[in-house]
Parts: C-alpha cells; structure tokens; sequence
C-alpha cells in the first residue's frame, strides 16, 4: 500500500512544494478532513472509484477526483461516459486498483491503468487543497494549481447529465 512517505518521496523528487500534515485524530475516509483539519469543504480532495459497466456487459473501474463538497454523482459519471451502470466500488476493489486504502485514496501515484477523471470545479489557484495520503494520521498540503498540473486525468463537467432520448423537438398539438 502506497503511504505520505512515498507520495512526499515522489513529490521531493518533482520539486514540488507540499507539506506532509499530522492529523489531530484519525480519520477512515477523505470525507472527514474538513472537520479534521478545519478547513473549507471545497478545499479537501477525495477520489472516488466507481466500476462502470458497459451496455454490452464489460466491466471497468475508473477513479473520479473531486472536492468533498461535491462527490461526484454517479448518473452524471455514467452520461459522461455513456455507460449503463455505474456504482461505488467494493473496498476490495478500490485497494487492488488504487495500492491506496479504501477510502484514504490519494490522487496521486495512482496506477496508469487505471482511469482518472477530474471535476472541473476544481479551482487551479494557489491556495493550498488538502487531501488523503493513504494514512489515517496524515494529510498532503499542496498548492491547488500544483496537484491539478501533476495529476494525469481528464478535467470534465460533472454537473450536468447528457439528457436521454432523442434531440428531436417535438411540437406540442393545440
């Protein structure tokens, strides 16, 4: 399982500013440093894995990024990606797929086989965002504009839903 000691390693070695924080009390998933760390919703990060199934019945595991303030939906995951199902990924799978523990998933290291979608309702500024490093105890401390720049995935509008159906207009009889 990946650790802050390899994430701070790896960081170290792209030269990039970061701090390792020591959490005041454990946390078991993202969804808690808010509250841990006093800090603002929108700034704290979690990932999310979610498997996806196709409407021909293949089954993938893809990884979504976003604020805790705004976990991704999986309908809107599911329009994006055009796929027929798409539910929260059993523990067992989020650890196999990510070597982070479920729930304390950090954005970064995570396998290039695995895919990687990013809210775009992410702000890229330069304060920092706050976010998993695999640990109960610690957080990462880094530069919003910095992570996003490292990270490999597609930035994509998880708002919005395509709507279903077809796009003819239809008009209404009097």
């Amino acid at each position: 399982m990946k650790d802050a000691l390899a994430i701070h390693r790896w960081l170290l070695a792209h030269q990039v500013h970061h701090e390792i924080v020591r959490l005041p009390r454990p946390m078991t998933c993202a969804d808690e440093l808010p509250e841990t760390l006093s800090a603002a919703p929108e700034r704290c990060l979690m990932v999310t894995v979610l498997e996806v199934a196709t409407r021909v019945g293949n089954e993938a595991v893809v990884a979504v990024a976003s604020s805790v303030a705004t976990p991704p939906r999986p309908g809107a995951v599911g329009g994006l990606l055009g796929m027929r199902q798409v539910r929260p990924a059993p523990a067992h799978v989020v650890n196999a797929a990510t070597d982070y523990a479920h729930g304390l998933i950090c954005p970064l290291l995570l396998p290039e086989s695995l895919p990687m979608l990013i809210d775009d309702r992410l702000r890229a500024d330069t304060e920092r965002v706050f976010t998993a490093t695999g640990e109960r105890h610690t957080a990462l401390a880094i530069r919003a504009l910095d992570l996003l720049t490292l990270l490999p995935g597609k930035m994509v509008d998880l708002c919005s839903t395509r709507p279903r159906g077809s796009r003819e207009a239809v008009a209404l009889r009097h």
